[in-house]
């Protein structure tokens, strides 16, 4: 396997599995943090929280090509490998695995995971396919790395749930933390489809932050949901965002809705966005606790 100064490359599953029996036999924990590469700050954050549950950080950089649509933009997916490297060196990362598709998906593959019901409200509702792509991928990714611990962002909320649900009905034994989204100075998620916004597109981007944060204080302050959801989609719309695919207002466990107009007093919630700017179609979430 090649090897940088201090970061092991693999890109097959025999040679992750070789870098995993050498981990254990030194009798090191390992952490997981997956990628898809066109690395930022907020993937970076979460080799160095795995660094704090594990002796040794792993990654991975696969664009998954089963969690696309065909007119989605896999083919324009932004790659950058030697600089996403680069990165996850200078933040302790010890190993990245780099498979090819057919590594991932052999010739003749015709096996998927599907988690029900949660993989099929919201983001699949709007990608029915997407969900199915990533348990599908994740548990690959754990069968050739065999990891103790698994990072994942909380940006993609719902993506967590999923593969928190995937993790335990299939006894991976895997400890599954999520880490706090990381945000530019005025309040945008960081997300590798950012650099599909135009200058002016970025400028109006922080709308979705700014909605999301209103739409929080004016919940946890027991308005309406149906309200207040129906005015956060109107300040995107002024800001200039394109549509806006859902602003859903969930209990942060399950996803699953209030069944009433307000929030419960006490209650732990998860206030969730989807909209398209231009052509860039942008998401995030905050969790929230009705006073």
């Amino acid at each position: 396997m090649p090897k940088r100064s201090g970061l092991v490359v693999a890109r097959t599953r025999g040679e992750a599995r070789e870098w995993h029996r050498a981990q254990r036999a030194a009798g090191k924990r390992i952490a997981f943090a997956p990628t898809m590469g066109a690395l930022h700050d907020g993937h970076v954050s979460l080799i160095r929280l795995g660094l704090e549950k594990a002796d040794v950080a792993a990654s991975s950089i696969f664009v998954n090509p089963t969690q696309f649509a065909a007119h989605e933009d896999l083919g324009t997916y932004p790659r950058s490998e030697e600089s996403d490297l680069q990165k996850l060196e200078a933040a302790g990362c010890s190993f990245c695995y780099c498979p090819s598709p057919t590594e991932m998906y052999p010739p003749g593959d015709s096996t998927r995971v599907t988690v029900k019901d949660l993989s099929h409200i919201l983001e699949g509702e709007v990608r029915p396919h997407f969900f199915e792509g990533v348990a599908s991928v994740v548990s690959r990714l754990f069968l050739h790395i065999s990891p103790d611990t698994a990072v994942f962002g909380e940006k993609d909320y719902q993506q967590l749930l999923v593969i928190k649900r995937m993790t335990q009905d299939l006894g991976f034994g895997i400890e599954i933390v999520g880490g706090p989204t990381k945000r530019e100075a005025d309040g945008l998620a960081m997300s590798s489809r950012n650099a599909y916004l135009n200058p002016d597109e970025r400028a109006q981007a922080v709308a979705i932050y700014r909605a999301m944060t209103e739409a929080v204080a004016r919940i946890e302050a027991g308005e309406r949901i149906s309200a207040t959801a129906e005015n956060a989609q109107q300040t995107l719309i002024s800001a200039g965002f394109t549509s806006v695919d859902y602003v859903a207002v969930r209990r942060a466990d399950t996803l699953a809705p209030f069944g009433g107009d307000t929030a419960p007093a006490g209650v732990t919630g998860r206030l969730l966005i989807a909209a398209r700017l231009g052509k860039t179609r942008l998401i995030d979430n905050t969790g929230f606790v009705r006073r």
